[in-house]
C-alpha cells in the first residue's frame, strides 16, 4: 500500500517569504486589534470564535472532545470507522487532502490508510500547535507529502503554490461549519468551491438537530472544561489586544436558541466592571454578555440545500443510527 519512494515533506510556515503577505497571520497586529475592538464596542458585544484557539485553547478543545457529554467527536469517529471504506471508494486515492481547522490532525490521520492522499495540507489558526502536530505526524506517514498552513481561513483564503493544483478534496470535520450563520456558510463554501477546481470535492461533518438537553450538556459539561475553554479566550484577548480582562470576573453561559437552531456561547460579567485594551475601553454591567460562539444545527435536507446553493452536488450522506451527526461528500458541480 505504501509507495517505495518518499516524496519531499514540506512544513511551510506562513511567515516564509514564499507565502503571500495576505495569508500571513496577524496576531496582535493593528488589524486584529481593530477586529477585536469593533466586536467589543458593538451594541451587543461579541468576538470571533477563532480567538478561542490559542495554544492552550487548542489543548482544552482536545480535552472537550474526550468528555462524555460531547457527542460530536465520538459520533463522527464512529461514522468514519463504519463507512471509511465507502468514503474512500467515492473520493478515490491520490488526492490533495486539505484539512481545515486541523488541530492535532488526528481525524485526517485516521483516514490516511483508506484515502491514501498524495499530499496532506492541514490548515489551522493556531500555528505553533499545528506545526508541532505535523512534525509528529510526518514521522508516522513519511510517504505522504505534507504542507502545513498556519493561517486564518474564516474570511476566505487563496492556497499558495505549494499546494498541488490537481484534484483537491477539502476536509472539514467536527461540525465547525456550524460556527458560520447559514448565509456565511454559503459564502464560505463558495470560496472552497473556487479553490477546489473542476475535479475537486468536499468531505464535511455536520451536526444534526436533536433533543436540546443533549445539545445543552455538550456545551456546558459537568467538569467545566468547556467553560475553561470559553474563559481562556479572555486571556488570549489580553495577549492580542493588550486588554485587562480578569477571568475571575466572568462566567461561561451556553444554551440552545430554538429560533435560530443554534447553540450560543457567551461570557457573562459577574459584577460591574470596565475593560481596557489598546485604543478602547468598555463598561460592562453585571449580567452583560460577550457573545463568543454560535454552533448552528441542521437537518440533513437543510444542509444538502445549503451545499447546492454553494455550487456543490451531494454524492453521499452517512449518518449514525440515531441521526445525531452526518458526514457528507459533495463534488463541484
Amino acid at each position: 500500500m505504501h509507495m517505495s519512494r518518499s516524496p519531499a515533506i514540506r512544513v511551510v510556515s506562513p511567515l516564509d517569504s514564499s507565502t503571500p503577505p495576505q495569508q500571513r497571520p496577524a496576531h496582535g497586529s493593528a488589524e486584529v486589534v481593530a477586529e477585536i475592538s469593533a466586536g467589543l464596542l458593538a451594541a451587543k458585544a461579541h468576538t470571533s470564535p477563532k480567538f478561542l484557539y490559542d495554544a492552550l485553547g487548542s489543548k482544552l478543545f482536545e480535552a472537550i472532545c474526550e468528555l462524555p457529554e460531547y457527542y460530536p467527536t465520538r459520533t463522527e469517529a464512529a461514522i468514519f470507522k463504519a463507512y471509511g471504506g465507502d468514503m474512500a471508494h467515492v473520493i478515490g486515492s491520490g488526492a490533495t487532502l486539505i484539512d481545515l481547522g486541523a488541530g492535532n490532525c488526528a481525524k485526517a490521520a485516521s483516514l490516511f490508510p483508506l484515502l491514501q492522499p498524495a499530499q496532506y495540507v492541514p490548515v489551522d489558526i493556531s500555528r505553533d500547535f499545528l506545526l508541532g502536530a505535523v512534525a509528529q505526524l510526518q514521522q508516522r506517514f513519511p510517504h505522504i507529502e505534507m504542507t502545513a498552513l498556519g493561517l486564518d481561513f474564516s474570511n476566505g483564503f487563496a492556497l499558495p503554490d505549494s499546494v498541488h493544483a490537481g484534484r483537491r478534496v477539502f476536509f472539514y470535520p467536527g461540525s465547525s461549519i456550524g460556527n458560520f450563520s447559514p448565509t456565511q456558510a454559503v459564502d464560505f463554501l463558495r470560496g472552497l468551491r473556487a479553490n477546489a477546481g473542476p475535479d475537486g470535492g468536499l468531505l464535511i461533518g455536520v451536526d444534526l438537530i436533536k433533543d436540546h438537553a443533549v445539545l445543552d450538556a455538550a456545551y456546558d459539561d459537568a467538569l467545566g472544561v468547556t467553560g475553561a475553554f470559553n474563559l481562556n479566550m479572555l486571556r488570549h484577548l489580553n495577549h492580542l489586544a493588550g486588554a485587562d480582562f480578569d477571568v475571575e470576573q466572568w462566567k461561561h453561559v451556553a444554551f440552545f436558541d430554538f429560533e435560530h437552531s443554534r447553540i450560543e456561547m457567551h461570557l457573562e460579567a459577574r459584577c460591574p466592571l470596565t475593560v481596557n485594551w489598546r485604543g478602547g475601553e468598555r463598561d460592562f454591567a453585571r449580567g452583560e454578555r460577550i457573545h463568543t460562539e454560535d454552533s448552528y444545527k441542521y437537518t440533513r435536507q437543510s444542509f444538502v440545500n445549503l451545499l447546492e446553493r454553494a455550487g456543490f452536488a451531494t454524492t453521499r450522506v452517512w449518518t449514525d443510527d440515531d441521526n445525531w451527526f452526518a458526514v457528507i461528500h459533495a463534488r463541484v458541480i
